[in-house]
């Protein structure tokens, strides 16, 4: 009975998931053919040649963590304002209002950046206060502004369910045994949170490590990330091989960084429960 629950599941993973991956792997190792495309072979010059691309991968690899931290830090107040502070009534509305962004197309969130960020947007209000020549459109500054702005419903509603967990007793013993609201903070309240904050984070750092249309857009063409890279390689230069290759390092990169993060937060919130029993 449980195989037969599970089949569905296992049977749309297998070719959903795995079988593209097993296919991108084997064309990583071919080559590029005449008129483009895959030809087969069996070679390692692929993986060799990524840093060709490694401006690709260096801003990625920044952005993307940076991104994903301001957005945990941005998020972490409204979740914990919701989850807390807020008063029962007014609760499901905040939470509606959060979730409001993703009611209209991402493409035309990023268009709206784009007239905000231009030169008659912030800039020209900041010329009119004494700042000319201020630029932010095409920059990795609006990159990461449109990161924080379309990935924060993803990050409020994780840390909003772990802190509704919270038994507030914890934060009255601490204020009972003379510990100050920020010792309380990094001690009782963030531990508790942690897996919020985990689920949130991946779920914003897998999604910007493969975002396109975020870098396309508010960077101009100027802050490539890697799917900008992939898109070049596969539909313009059409070498598919190399493209290939950096999909295989792309998946590597966020395994092994998935992989880290989660057992060292999902560690720490683990000896905090521990430590708090």
């Amino acid at each position: 009975m449980t195989a037969l629950l599970l089949a569905p599941a296992a049977v749309l993973f297998v070719v959903m998931l795995l079988a593209p991956l097993a296919v991108i792997l084997l064309f990583s190792f071919g080559e590029r053919a005449p008129a483009g495309g895959y030809a087969p072979a069996f070679t390692f010059d692929n993986y060799l040649n990524l840093p060709a691309r490694g401006k690709a991968f260096f801003n990625t690899l920044t952005l993307a963590p940076v991104g994903t931290l301001l957005t945990a830090v941005i998020a972490f107040p409204m979740a914990y304002f919701l989850a807390v502070k807020c008063d029962p009534r007014w609760r499901v509305t905040l939470l509606v209002l959060v979730m409001a962004p993703f009611w209209t197309s991402q493409l035309l969130r990023y268009y709206a950046w784009i007239m905000l960020l231009g030169a008659k947007g912030v800039p020209a209000w900041l010329a009119y206060l004494g700042f000319p020549d201020f630029r932010i459109i095409n920059t990795p500054w609006a990159v990461l502004i449109g990161a924080v702005y379309g990935y924060l419903p993803l990050m409020v509603p994780p840390i909003y369910v772990s802190l509704e967990k919270l038994d507030k007793r914890l934060l009255e013993a601490s204020a009972d045994l003379g510990a100050t609201p920020v010792r309380t903070f990094f001690q009782v309240t963030l531990p508790l949170a942690l897996p919020g904050v985990a689920t949130g984070s991946m779920l914003v750092f897998i999604l910007l490590m493969g975002d396109y249309i975020l870098p396309q857009y508010l960077g101009g063409g100027k802050v490539f990330f890697i799917g900008n890279a992939l898109v070049d390689l596969f539909l313009q230069s059409r070498n598919w091989p190399f493209g290939a290759a950096v999909s295989v390092a792309l998946v590597a990169i966020m395994f092994l960084t998935i992989f880290l993060y989660m057992r060292f937060v999902l560690g720490k919130s683990g000896q905090r429960r521990v430590a708090l029993v």
